[in-house]
């Protein structure tokens, strides 16, 4: 049989696991979905995923793609998910033209960061405790000035391997739910633990330790030294993935 591309599907929580690439000696997203699948189907498929996602970090839909020579049937997501962990899912597998990749061909992502302002042992590993207030339109604004495209070195991780910090933000956006806030951002792409130094960076105007302004100057500064990185990897999820087409899953 010809070789045949598919796109899969996961949705994992990140609590137990040292991220979603896999590692040597280290439990990961993409290790426990290797290993479920070449346990159903006796033999090694190598998985290529679209987004990296952090230890601690969740997913509602994440994305893998691997080839192999085999034609999957329905049944396969049902045998899978009966090996995988309690923790992670596959949602949907995917059929694709030869040559896509999950990665390269994804035209944005959404995450989603997730605040607690009041104690929640079911919260506990899902958003970030922070138990003081925030004023608003001063988180409203500041997530105002990151749409658009910009160089966002400011709020990337020293050492990130990437050709480019300019990344286009399409949206960024604060809600105020019944026991904290959520902040949505959606965009091309974007650099190692950046939406998590954005979180922090805003979190200090809605509490009004730095000014709009000087929030501003950060953006274009081009310097993470400037940017707050402490905002904790278990209130990260990532939304989506988004593609032009996904065909019907299997």
């Amino acid at each position: 049989m010809a070789m045949q591309t598919y796109f899969m599907a996961v949705r994992y929580k990140g609590t137990a696991y040292a991220g979603f690439q896999i590692q040597q000696n280290a439990q990961t997203i993409q290790g426990e979905v290797e290993s479920a699948m070449a346990m159903f189907l006796r033999l090694k498929v190598t998985l290529t995923g679209s987004s990296r996602t952090d230890a601690g970090v969740h997913a509602n839909r994440n994305f893998f793609h691997f080839v192999i020579d085999i034609q999957l049937s329905g049944d396969f997501i049902y045998h899978v998910n009966a090996i995988l962990p309690r923790d992670i899912v596959v949602t949907g597998v995917y059929p694709m033209q030869e040559g896509s990749h999950s990665r390269f061909d994804a035209i944005g992502r959404l995450y989603r960061y997730y605040i607690s302002d009041r104690k929640d042992p079911f919260l506990n590993d899902r958003s970030w405790y922070l138990p003081f207030p925030m004023e608003k339109d001063k988180l409203i604004n500041a997530a105002g000035t990151l749409i658009g495209t910009h160089d966002y070195t400011s709020f990337a991780k020293r050492n990130a391997q990437v050709f480019t910090h300019n990344c286009t933000i399409e949206k960024a956006d604060w809600v105020r739910t019944t026991s904290g806030w959520v902040f949505t951002v959606q965009g091309n792409r974007f650099l190692r633990g950046m939406v998590r130094a954005m979180v922090g960076t805003m979190v200090k105007v809605g509490r009004g330790r730095i000014t709009q302004s000087e929030f501003d100057q950060i953006l274009l500064a081009k310097d993470c030294s400037k940017a707050d990185f402490t905002a904790p990897a278990h209130g990260l999820f990532l939304e989506d993935v988004l593609y032009k087409f996904l065909p019907d899953s299997i």
